[in-house]
């Protein structure tokens, strides 16, 4: 009997050996924002509501902080999934582009936990706004991508 081949439970093509230390789950939306022209086609076509969950898993985030972030209940998400229906566009454009952001903070902070933490703190470069407050737009989440940029080269003064 042939042994199965080991998924990796989160992508790190690209990604320096061992930088991952807490893999978090599989997911397959990084196609889906590697523009901005998939990242809108894909957002109309809307996400299955499992990717909800997914980001959930993947980030850390309780229920109370995902329900502020995207203005919907876990239980919705969870009626979603047993129902097999997709989200609308705006909260799958939201996961989409909060899934590229946690990919960047990882990669940054080296684990999804030590991100969380980050987003959890005032931010100077974010006029010491915690971060995570601002996640609940497109523009907070390209504002705090433009951050973790900053960080990411030193330029932060």
């Amino acid at each position: 009997m042939a042994a199965k081949k080991k998924v990796k439970p989160y992508d790190t093509d690209g990604l320096p050996s061992g930088l991952l230390a807490e893999p978090a789950v599989s997911y397959n939306y990084r196609p889906a924002y590697a523009n901005d022209i998939n990242l809108l086609m894909r957002s109309k076509q809307g996400l299955n509501a499992k990717a909800a969950l997914d980001f959930i898993s993947l980030s850390g985030f309780t229920q109370d902080e995902f329900q502020e972030t995207f203005k919907t209940t876990v239980k919705t998400i969870q009626n979603h999934v047993t129902r097999e229906l997709t989200l609308d566009s705006v909260l799958s454009e939201k996961l989409l582009k909060s899934f590229e952001l946690f990919d960047k903070g990882v990669e940054i902070f080296g684990t999804a936990d030590n991100f969380h933490r980050w987003l959890n703190k005032p931010a100077f470069g974010l006029g010491y706004q915690v971060p995570i407050t601002l996640m609940d737009t497109i523009t907070g989440i390209k504002l705090i991508m433009e951050e973790l940029l900053r960080i990411e080269f030193g330029a932060l003064a």
